[in-house]
Formats: C-alpha cells, sequence, structure tokens
C-alpha cells in the first residue's frame, strides 16, 4: 500500500515542553494511488456523514449526560476523531472483528450497535448493551463483531491477533482490526504483536489513532521518531503508511486496501492517522497541558464533519439533504437517550452471572 505525500507535523514538543500545533495544511492528503476520483458515491458519501454525525450528536451527548450525573464514573470520548470509525465501519465486512481500547464508543456505534444501547451502557441502565455491567469503558457486542473494549493499554493487540490465527487456521475470510492510541507504541505487547502477525501473515489490521497525547504527555516528549507507529513499522518489514485521519475519504480508502490484502492472504497492515480529541484523556482531566489556540485551531480548520460537509457540497449533495441527515441524527439520539432515561437500573439477580463462560460464577479446578 502506497498512499500520496503526507506532511510531518513539527517535533511535539518545544523548549517549554509544550505540544506544537499541527499543521494546517493537513488536508486532502494519504489518498491511495490506486483510488480513483469517483470511488466514494454518492450513496457511500451520505453513509459516512450520517455516522459521522451521529458519532458526534452520541458522544456530545455522552458528555452531557455524564454533566447531569447520569452517567456514573468515568468516561473516555473520541469528539473530535469520528472520522477513523466511520471510515472503518463503512469499509469493514459483517464478518470482521474489531478490537476498541477503553475509547471504543465510536467505534462500537460504527458497527451498527443501536445508541441506546451504548449510551444505556454509559448509564448503568438495563438496556445498555451489556445491562449496565460493563460501562464506558468495556462495551462489547459479539452480534456486531465487537471484540470487546480493553482498559488495559495494548492488551488487545495479542488478542487480535489470537483472533486473527482463528480465522487463518479455519480458512474464514474475516479480518480482526484493533484500534489504539498512539501510547500504546511504547508498550510492548505493541512489538510482540507486530512482529508475530508479520511472521505468521495473520490477516490484521493494526489501526494506530495518535491524537497527539498519551493520556497527559505530549507523544513527541517521550518518543525517539516522529511517527511512533508509522517510523517504527519497516522493524517489521511492514510500509509506513500515515493517513489524515480528519478526511474520511482517505480513511475509508486506506482501511479498504488493508483489508482487502489482509483478506486476500496478503498479511497484517500498521496505519497511523493523524487525529485529535477535543476533550481531555477523560472526564477527570480539564486538558490544561494544551497550549492556548491548539484546540480552537483544530476544531475551526481540522474538523472532520466541517471537511467533510463542505466536500459533500461540492460535490453537488444538496444543503436540504445533508440538513435532513443531520435533523434525523439529533432525533435519534434524543430518542435514545429518553429510552435509557426510562430504563431501570440492571436486577440484583444478575450481579455475579457471566462472571466465566458457562454464564456462573462459581470457581472450578
Amino acid at each position: 500500500m502506497r498512499f500520496g505525500p503526507c506532511p510531518r507535523r513539527q517535533p511535539c514538543y518545544n523548549s517549554a515542553g509544550q505540544a506544537y500545533f499541527m499543521a494546517k495544511t493537513l488536508t486532502q492528503t494519504a489518498v491511495s494511488l490506486r483510488a480513483t476520483p469517483d470511488d466514494v458515491d454518492v450513496q457511500l458519501r451520505l453513509k459516512l456523514y450520517r455516522m459521522l454525525v451521529e458519532i458526534r450528536e452520541a458522544e456530545q451527548r455522552a458528555y452531557d449526560l455524564f454533566l447531569q450525573n447520569l452517567v456514573k464514573g468515568t468516561s473516555h470520548l473520541s469528539l473530535g476523531q469520528e472520522a477513523v470509525a466511520a471510515g472503518y465501519g463503512a469499509a469493514m465486512e459483517p464478518g470482521d472483528l474489531s478490537f476498541c481500547t477503553y475509547r471504543g464508543h465510536a467505534h462500537t456505534l460504527a458497527r451498527g450497535v443501536p445508541i441506546e444501547k451504548v449510551l444505556g451502557e454509559l448509564m448503568g441502565r438495563d438496556i445498555g448493551l451489556l445491562r449496565g455491567k460493563g460501562g464506558s469503558m468495556h462495551l462489547t457486542s459479539v452480534e456486531h463483531g465487537v471484540m470487546g473494549s480493553y482498559a488495559i493499554i495494548g492488551a488487545h493487540l495479542p488478542i487480535a491477533c489470537g483472533s486473527a490465527w482463528r480465522a487463518q487456521y479455519k480458512g474464514a475470510k474475516d479480518v480482526s482490526v484493533c484500534f489504539f492510541g498512539d501510547g500504546t507504541t511504547n508498550i510492548g505487547a505493541f512489538h510482540e504483536a507486530l512482529n508475530l502477525a508479520v511472521v505468521w501473515k495473520l490477516p490484521v489490521v493494526f489501526v494506530c489513532e495518535n491524537n497527539l497525547y498519551m493520556e497527559y504527555t505530549p507523544i513527541g516528549e517521550v518518543t525517539s521518531v516522529e511517527h511512533p507507529a508509522a517510523d517504527r513499522a519497516s522493524a517489521y518489514g511492514l510500509e509506513s503508511i500515515v493517513v489524515d485521519g480528519q478526511d474520511a475519504d482517505a480513511v475509508y480508502r486506506s482501511a479498504k486496501e488493508a483489508l482487502d490484502k489482509a483478506r486476500a492472504g496478503g498479511g497484517p497492515s500498521l496505519v497511523e492517522y493523524m487525529t485529535y480529541r477535543y476533550s481531555g484523556h477523560s472526564r477527570a482531566d480539564p486538558a490544561k497541558y494544551r497550549p492556548a489556540g491548539e484546540l480552537d485551531d483544530w476544531r475551526e480548520n481540522r474538523d472532520a464533519i466541517k471537511i467533510y460537509r463542505q466536500r459533500m457540497l461540492d460535490n453537488g449533495i444538496a444543503e436540504t439533504q445533508i440538513a435532513e441527515i443531520e435533523q434525523d441524527a439529533r432525533r435519534k439520539v434524543d430518542e435514545a437517550t429518553e429510552k435509557c432515561k426510562a430504563s431501570p437500573a440492571p436486577p440484583l439477580e444478575i450481579l455475579c452471572t457471566d462472571v466465566y463462560a458457562d454464564g456462573g460464577w462459581a470457581w472450578r479446578n
């Protein structure tokens, strides 16, 4: 896989140790050389935009519900990073499997999980995806190919390898896609999983969402290379791929190419997407470590929804059709919210169920 020129960001730290702004010129980059101008048709554009807006509206509602004390504990939002989830959600086939981090709401929604199932889980209600027992950091829906959200950094990369090895061994055509943040690239499991995936030529795609910050620390302050995932790919015989993570079309094209390669027996890919989270690491984080103006710059100049909305207009899609998608997304989120508020808390009798695979909790030797 080869992609067009992608701008290199400035070093992620200055003399004060603060993150620099991403270059404003990070636009229309990382377009596959094999992609044709009409490879994203109108129906796909409408689907991508619908996913972008529904994810944004749902996550913004999760933020609002937290402020109303209706979401218990903390939550890790991916506001601003919607294009990566939408691009992969559109490119993946029904049998493909997603392995998410604790910042997994967007990827769960992108695989078709109903909004009320996600918001209900965050609110600890019986309507929730796991009947309120998993919460924000453990969203899972085997039915939709969402094979868990993992709170331990890097823990799911070897698991994704295991899933891919199962597909390879059985001759199945599904691909495992593993999403993780830039900080994961400094975890041993990242390197171990990449090495094993290449050695065994596994059908797995490793997706790094580089939002510039590993929890509270700029990734550039603690990493010896500029692109923490892509610049290390060559150590494992993989191509270095950096893609504009704010451009849903670029994400879709790169995802489709990596998925097709894996499905055809071509082995794994590692793709790094340059993106940005609008909120802090979690709801407990006010993100005061970011330099003044950086967030405003991304919101104004690199917002994935603004970029895609303008692209739709430029491609002849009517303003009324776009507005209808936006209104429908808000309606869906409003209806989902009311369903969740009306749902009771889970009954006490399920507290000790599903601890083990047999559905129970009793210890077995």
